[in-house]
């Protein structure tokens, strides 16, 4: 699957061939979640239309206006008339007349889980789809109202959500518990006879605004994946065949970090498509590992300890799994707007992005460096 953007907001040339995970690095604002939302609307053209109908939003036909409503408030000048051009699978698309019509519908096939993941939830209980205002972004209300829906009419009131031994790989569960939920489950409680997600460990539970911050941008993760992860029956959800996580690190421990990518490789060996985006070293790490490790023919047990996961035969199958998948990496230019392929992420690449990662591992170089020259400067004066 080949993308290329040119010309649309901070993006000169953004030329991205995807793999079964793909990982998008780069500063803030340099166009990696503009590049994921039109992923999204070339997918999912008609299903993202009909929903903006169903609400009652209109763009009359207007390209401005459409972007307006698609990536928020003030997005209409990202295109610029004559400049902007969109190539998929090898063909220019002809946005602007494809715009002024309603396709067909088509069967959803990517999910998106934004950045803002965290606004999902008020007072402890997903917001729906209208308690938006019209101009914040399609896919944070979209991703808000399918885990409102979700968590309606899919998890009982009287079970725990978490843990839930119908939900997620026993290593997994074991794993979220150690490092992201501590003794505390989540359930669904009531006051007043108003519906909101608590964490507790008795009687007393902890309502929405009393939580950690990374157990506030985790929980609405956390439904998003049992969405994904269907209980029983297939691996999958419905047609979905995409998934775009944003910003996966937000608010997490570095060894919640380490599990979330776990998931992650489940997702991928479950046949979807992933696509990230980070600001994380810690995830290109875990994939420069990956790389190596396959290159080097090793054990999925090597892979396994590298996240310090339990050694069972389900985590070697899936470990097993993921190292035949393909993996791509591209780090998104602030300088010339441009992206790069650096997925071998090899640390001796004189080129500017690749060997800094795309800027991640910039700070703990320089840190190096200067702690190694401090060192050599006190033993030359103390004649060492």
């Amino acid at each position: 699957m080949h993308l290329q953007l040119k010309n649309i907001g901070q993006i000169k040339d953004a030329d991205i061939r995807f793999g079964d995970l793909t990982v998008f690095v780069g500063p803030q604002a340099t166009g990696k979640s503009i590049t994921l939302q039109f992923l999204k609307l070339l997918l999912d053209m008609g299903q993202v239309q009909e929903e903006m109908t169903r609400y009652g939003l209109d763009w009359s036909g207007q390209l401005p206006d459409f972007f307006d409503i698609y990536f928020g408030e003030g997005m209409r000048s990202i295109w610029r008339e004559g400049q902007s051009q969109v190539v998929w699978r090898e063909k220019a698309v002809g946005l602007p007349s494809l715009i002024e019509r309603i396709p067909r519908r088509k069967v959803e096939s990517l999910f998106y889980i934004p950045a803002q993941r965290v606004l999902t939830l008020r007072d402890g209980w997903p917001r729906p789809f209208t308690d938006y205002k019209p101009g914040d972004p399609f896919s944070v209300r979209e991703f808000s109202e399918k885990v409102r829906v979700f968590v309606e009419q899919e998890l009982s009131a009287s079970e725990s959500l978490f843990p839930q031994d119908r939900r997620l790989k026993t290593e997994f569960r074991g794993l979220l518990e150690q490092h992201v939920f501590g003794k505390f489950g989540l359930r669904i409680d009531k006051v007043h006879s108003q519906k909101r997600l608590v964490l507790g460990n008795g009687d007393q539970p902890l309502p929405y605004m009393v939580w950690s911050a990374g157990q506030r941008e985790f929980v609405p993760l956390l439904l998003g994946l049992y969405w994904l992860m269907p209980s029983a029956g297939p691996t999958r959800r419905g047609k979905i065949q995409w998934i775009v996580l944003e910003e996966l690190e937000m608010g997490l421990h570095a060894r919640a970090i380490e599990v979330l990518l776990l998931m992650v490789f489940e997702l991928v060996t479950r046949g979807y498509r992933l696509c990230l985006s980070t600001h994380s070293p810690q995830v290109l790490e875990a994939i420069w590992a990956l790389r190596h490790l396959r290159r080097n023919q090793a054990s999925p047990q090597a892979l396994l300890r590298v996240f310090e996961a339990p050694e069972t035969q389900q985590m070697r199958i899936l470990a097993e799994t993921v190292m035949t998948k393909k993996v791509k990496v591209y780090h998104f230019n602030p300088a010339n707007g441009e992206t790069k392929d650096i997925s071998e992420l090899d640390v001796d690449d004189e080129e500017a992005g690749e060997d800094g990662w795309g800027g991640l591992s910039e700070f703990s170089g320089r840190v190096n460096t200067a702690v190694a020259m401090a060192v050599a400067n006190s033993r030359r004066t103390r004649g060492v």
